[in-house]
């Protein structure tokens, strides 16, 4: 498998650098998706468009058991700064995610199973908005799952490049490995005055400062040092001139935690930090907003991926990190088992060019690697039956 697919590798390439060089944002896909169609088209398959807002399904084979790929496909509002002919051509938009690593991995797990006759049907899912939710707070994996695209889905596989890991290497691990990501907001209330005179007013400014203190002794002091969990704040507005103190103060922050048990503990130490503003005279409003829950692993599944990574990659293959990054794969991974791979795509002597930055990029020989285990890993859960 992994021959076969470095002998397409330069078709991989052509198509990774033609996504990255027109990267859209979440539920814009647009182009992309005409384009992923068109390539799926262009293979003999019947690909459904507007799957999701923007996403896009074709069904490989037939019958059960039905073994879902997914790859996502939003870009960042981020400006590339790489000096490369394949380089962003729409201005403050860039695949600084490896998103456009994904569809071109994906694609090319359908050139390579195409050659096979499929014991059952292969899902290939080319998902929007990953990044991010729309007004009515769902992402593309929730859209998606909403109009059945997990319908009669027995096993679901994604993978995501990994920045640190080097081109050639990939990785899995059982249980948790993406953190549940949720979202607060804070309006810390108090009463308006003249800076001069700050008696006569209650100074949210000062309550806010005791509120952030509050919340950076939530992880250390509610829940077990056995235990993970982040609460960060991102976002801190209040005032509008040096001699006037405001009325109120906004802050806005995340939530990470695995379990259950934690995320809510850190619920509840959210909402007792900001009881900290009512005791010393003040008010607040919180709004605390569920994201992506958990990605974790099935148990089968991953026991599957490391057979069939060590056989694709031997040494090369071997445990993924836990990370305190959120990905709605877990929405997909919520209906039926799901495992989710790393796959390594820096340069070996080359600085590290991190994702989520504007000199992001991927050394493109792994898209064989991605497209080779997508492959296996379908062919293999089909051959276990349903």
């Amino acid at each position: 498998m992994l021959s076969n697919a470095n002998a397409i590798l330069p078709r991989l390439v052509e198509i990774r650098r033609r996504l990255h060089q027109y990267p859209e944002l979440g539920f814009q896909e647009h182009q992309t998706a005409d384009y992923i169609a068109g390539l799926l088209a262009s293979l003999g398959l019947k690909p459904r468009t507007g799957v999701g807002k923007t996403g896009v399904v074709a069904d490989m084979g037939a019958g059960r058991p039905i073994v879902a790929l997914r790859a996502d496909m939003d870009a960042l509002p981020i400006r590339e700064e790489n000096d490369v002919p394949y380089a962003s051509r729409n201005p403050g938009v860039m695949h600084a995610c490896g998103h456009d690593a994904h569809m071109a991995c994906l694609v090319g797990a359908a050139m390579l199973l195409k050659e096979h006759t499929l014991p059952g049907t292969v899902r290939l899912i080319f998902q929007p908005s990953e990044e991010g939710q729309d007004e009515e707070g769902q992402s593309g994996a929730m859209r998606m799952v909403a109009e059945g695209v997990m319908d009669g889905v027995s096993a679901v596989f994604g993978m995501h490049v990994d920045d640190e890991a080097y081109a050639g290497t990939a990785g899995v691990r059982p249980g948790p490995v993406m953190a549940a990501a949720d979202a607060f907001r804070i309006v810390v209330r108090g009463q308006g005055s003249h800076g001069a005179y700050p008696h006569k007013g209650v100074d949210p400014i000062l309550l806010a400062a005791q509120v952030v203190v509050a919340l950076n002794h939530v992880v250390a002091r509610r829940i077990s040092p056995l235990d993970s969990g982040v609460i960060s704040i991102g976002s801190i507005h209040g005032g509008t001139k040096s001699n006037i103190i405001p009325a109120e103060v906004e802050i806005k922050g995340t939530v990470r935690s695995f379990t259950p048990e934690v995320r809510g503990a850190l619920f509840d130490g959210v909402r007792r930090a900001c009881e900290v503003a009512r005791a010393l005279g003040g008010d607040y409003d919180l709004v605390i907003q569920e994201g992506y829950p958990p990605t974790v692993n099935d148990p089968e599944l991953t026991r599957l991926a490391q057979r069939v990574g060590h056989e694709l990659l031997g040494e090369r293959f071997g445990d993924q990190p836990v990370e305190m990054g959120a990905e709605d794969f877990s929405i997909f991974a919520a209906k039926a088992p799901g495992c989710y791979l790393r796959l390594g795509v820096r340069t070996p002597g080359q600085p590290l060019r991190a994702i989520h930055t504007s000199r992001f990029d991927v050394d493109e020989s792994a898209l064989a690697v991605g497209a080779a285990l997508f492959a296996a890993l379908a062919l293999a859960r089909l051959e276990q039956g349903d």
